[in-house]
């Protein structure tokens, strides 16, 4: 039997370089511990291409994306929540 295809956002998350996330970091309940975690990664990391909101926000929306319809509806909540923390803790202006 030929070797199962990897998806290329499994690729993506297993050898990502852009930054080194906290292990379970979309794991959590609190949007705010969410967020926190991310904004610290993206200010620590040497290895991101952009600024530290961009790169942060962007791991978030990536990880939503590739979680896609085996989100439940609150865990979707959770982290559409973390990305106006994150907005916050950036000084951004929150969507919702």
């Amino acid at each position: 039997m030929p070797k199962k295809k990897k998806k290329w956002s499994q690729d993506v998350t297993e050898h990502s370089h852009a930054m080194d996330l906290q292990e379970g970091v979309f794991k959590s309940r609190s949007p705010k511990k969410i967020a926190d975690s991310l904004k610290h990664s993206a200010e620590t990391s040497e290895r991101r291409k952009s600024n530290p909101f961009r790169s942060a926000m962007s791991m978030l929306t990536f990880y939503i994306n590739r979680a896609g319809g085996q989100l439940t509806k609150s865990r979707r909540v959770t982290l559409e929540k973390a990305k106006d923390e994150l907005r916050k803790d950036f000084g951004h202006d929150p969507k919702h």
